[in-house]
């Protein structure tokens, strides 16, 4: 919203906005509308139903990702005190020592839900939980940074394949898919501020390109008829989810163009793992995750998703 005529801007809407508000960017809530289809694609592409275990991968999920979400800004505490004065530790709103206690605290509930959910789930969630903290606190800035943020994604759909009492083994193809589309996200978050480079938005669109060909091709063991056609749909939301903001980024690799891709990518995680769910016959599935796309997409214009 544009500020008032006459009125000096508040970059950081410091003066106004109310506590709950920063709380709100520090976590990305709109991001978590992307987590609970980790655990659903997980349970289908396991061969099992979703039942009350999977609800407590999912409540898992929602707490380990938050964790890292607090975790991450606290790390990166004072480099957005440079590049992004407006966020809610470098503005003031949020004292460093509160996130990472929360980012403790959603840890110790991650793992408390996951144990909840049987041994094979918290032997997931723990490599899960390990992996994040790694990541924020040692390995984001080095190459190995998208790589691990790919296997924490990937570790997140095996925690429902686990959790749902589902063949874990027969998870991993589609965990790996899930594992490389975040991998080209996290590679172009890495110069969202920055920006200055078309190669890895060029990339990401290369490996959405060949991922969206893996989801709708027809195999000869798929199902034709409607689910077939369920699939395409959801292949095709994904790549008209990715296709135009890294594109875009490609044209013109401005710090606001890649960011907006960085979002694009994580919005589109939403229709990969519904056409995940589609492609391991799970249409009922498929839709629940789709329906999320939409609220996701309205929390997304309150506060942002990156």
């Amino acid at each position: 919203m544009a500020p008032a005529p006459g009125r000096p801007r508040d970059p950081s809407g410091a003066s106004r906005a109310h506590p709950l508000r920063a709380w709100a960017e520090l976590l990305r809530l709109p991001a978590l509308f992307t987590v609970p289809g980790d655990a659903l694609a997980g349970a289908a592409a396991g061969g099992a139903r979703p039942g009350p275990r999977t609800l407590l991968a999912i409540g898992s999920s929602l707490c380990l990702y938050e964790a890292g979400m607090a975790l991450n800004d606290w790390a990166d505490r004072d480099e957005d005190a440079r590049d992004r004065p407006h966020r809610p530790l470098p503005s003031g709103r949020i004292r460093p020592a509160a996130a990472l206690t929360a980012a403790c605290a959603l840890t110790g509930a991650g793992l408390a839900l996951a144990a909840r959910a049987g041994r094979p789930a918290l032997a997931v969630a723990a490599p899960l939980a390990a992996t994040v903290w790694a990541y924020d606190l040692a390995l984001k800035h080095t190459p190995a940074g998208p790589v691990a943020m790919a296997a924490a994604r990937g570790l997140d759909l095996l925690l429902g394949a686990a959790a749902t009492g589902g063949r874990t083994r027969a998870a991993l193809p589609s965990a790996a898919l899930l594992g490389s589309h975040t991998l080209a996200v996290t590679a172009v978050s890495r110069r969202e501020t920055q920006g200055g480079s078309a190669l890895g938005p060029l990339a990401a669109l290369a490996g959405a390109a060949a991922l969206t060909r893996l989801l709708t091709r027809r195999s000869v063991t798929a199902r034709t008829g409607p689910h077939a056609a369920l699939r395409t749909a959801l292949g095709a939301g994904y790549a008209a989810t990715v296709a135009r903001p890294y594109l875009h980024a490609v044209l013109n690799p401005s710090p606001a163009l890649t960011q907006r891709a960085v979002g694009g990518g994580i919005r589109a995680t939403i229709p990969l793992q519904a056409a995940l769910s589609a492609r391991s016959g799970a249409p009922v599935t498929a839709l629940a995750v789709a329906a999320l796309a939409p609220l996701g997409r309205t929390f997304g214009r309150k506060v942002s998703i990156t």
